[in-house]
């Protein structure tokens, strides 16, 4: 009888214990609707399912010149600036492309900066078939999520299982430590592209 119980108790721990592994280890909703991400590199197009997208280019600097309600102001950060500018197309019909990530080499995640407020060359990006817009992405990063890094674009932040283009930032030139090798001191958001490097720390 003793050993009948014992038995019993044994098979009843074995079950509880089985039940909390797989309840602890079972991936999460977040993870089972998460984007479908689509990866691509630098100057590729990639097509996400409603819009495509092109990295062109990556300007790093240490302040940010914008002007702000018809005032001119100096940003600064305690990282780099990092400013993408994209090419973006719709697939089918007209969209808006609204959400980009900066997804450092260790997993962080930076969303685009809050601090410039509105601008009609930064998110929400309205795009069209057959149009191909221009459209910048700004981050504020640590120096040390640049190298290896990601940059991460969405039609919109929360898109269950909607496609998300997965852009490689491995064609950013970088010295020995991982930092970029071109820095600008400062960069006009405002000024026409092609800024050049001149002065670059």
């Amino acid at each position: 009888m003793r050993i009948r119980i014992l038995g019993n108790l044994v098979i009843l721990c074995a079950t509880v214990a089985l039940s909390y592994g797989m309840q602890a280890t079972k991936p999460h909703y977040a993870d089972l609707t998460a984007p479908i991400p689509v990866d691509g590199a630098m100057h590729d197009k990639v097509r996400a399912r409603s819009f495509d997208v092109r990295l062109d280019k990556v300007v790093f600097a240490r302040q940010l010149k914008t002007n702000q309600f018809g005032q001119q102001k100096l940003l600064t950060t305690s990282g780099l600036w990092a400013v993408v500018s994209t090419s973006l197309t719709a697939t089918a019909a007209s969209t808006t492309v609204a959400d980009g990530t900066w997804q450092g080499p260790t997993g962080l995640r930076y969303h685009q900066t809050e601090r410039l407020g509105y601008r009609q060359d930064m998110p929400p990006h309205g795009v069209d078939p057959g149009l191909e817009k221009s459209g910048l992405f700004v981050f504020e990063i640590p120096p040390d999520q640049i190298s290896g890094a990601s940059l991460l674009v969405a039609a919109r932040q929360f898109g269950p299982l909607d496609a998300q283009a997965r852009i490689s930032l491995d064609g950013i030139p970088t010295s020995a430590d991982g930092q970029p090798t071109d820095v600008l001191p400062e960069y006009d958001l405002d000024a026409p592209q092609g800024q050049t490097l001149q002065g670059k720390s």
